[in-house]
């Protein structure tokens, strides 16, 4: 049995290690939502920016802007909620590099998504600058903001800052002291041998024996002219 084989005490991780994979998952199922609401959006996000370039030399780019956004956004979305049920799984099963990933992975999230934010926050919007008559990223922004619908605002800050939080969260947890106990390698545990029953006397065949050597010759036959062997007398 390996050194490294989990024993009786790691069936069950602790609840800190649970509860931070349950985190992934749900940050996680939030990336899935917010691609939905973007692919439901879409057509909104393309009259925005049909809008906010009209006029300039960028007039018609404002279907292939939006077609772009949602491909990409789409694919970051699902990329990063695979990696974050995978992180879970692996937490569960008690494998330190995915603790070390998670760390690494979370806090770039964090970081990404916190800047996003602000910068969300801060009115910047998508700008395709390519001349005198391009209108600025805050024209830009508030066009988009007027074409989508009135629930969009609210339910893309929602979807934005719940995310951080699970993730900051998970990384906390994930840095307990209960939560090292359970990535730490475990010894195997002896697992003394099951006794077999006991054999009852008389309850088995005997062997037969083995015959020791070649079996003798048969006697050869008299020669020819011979006299034939006398024939001893019985017994008186």
């Amino acid at each position: 049995m390996s050194e490294l084989a989990p024993g009786p005490d790691r069936v069950r991780p602790p609840g800190t290690v649970r509860i931070s994979s349950y985190l992934l998952y749900a940050t996680a199922a939030i990336e899935v939502i917010s691609l939905l609401v973007t692919l439901a959006t879409l057509s909104d996000l393309r009259q925005g920016l049909n809008d906010a370039y009209a006029g300039t030399t960028l007039e018609d780019a404002g279907d292939t802007a939006a077609v772009v956004v949602a491909v990409a956004g789409g694919v970051i979305a699902l990329i990063i909620a695979i990696g974050l049920v995978v992180l879970g799984f692996l937490n569960l099963r008690g494998k330190n590099a995915a603790r070390i990933v998670t760390w690494i992975v979370g806090g770039l999230f964090v970081l990404c998504c916190g800047i996003g934010s602000l910068l969300g926050a801060a009115g910047g919007g998508m700008n395709f600058d390519s001349g005198a008559d391009a209108p600025d990223a805050a024209d830009v922004q508030s066009k988009i903001d007027a074409a989508m619908p009135s629930w969009h605002g609210p339910v893309n800050t929602v979807l934005s800052i719940i995310p951080i939080l699970l993730v900051l969260g998970t990384l906390i947890l994930l840095a307990l002291p209960a939560s090292n106990a359970w990535f730490k390698p475990k010894a195997a545990t002896w697992e003394p041998p099951t006794p077999g029953y006991p054999v009852m006397p008389g309850s088995s065949y005997p062997t037969p024996p083995y015959p020791q050597g070649e079996p003798p010759l048969p006697p050869a036959p008299p020669a020819a002219g011979s006299e034939p062997p006398e024939t001893p007398a019985p017994p008186r």
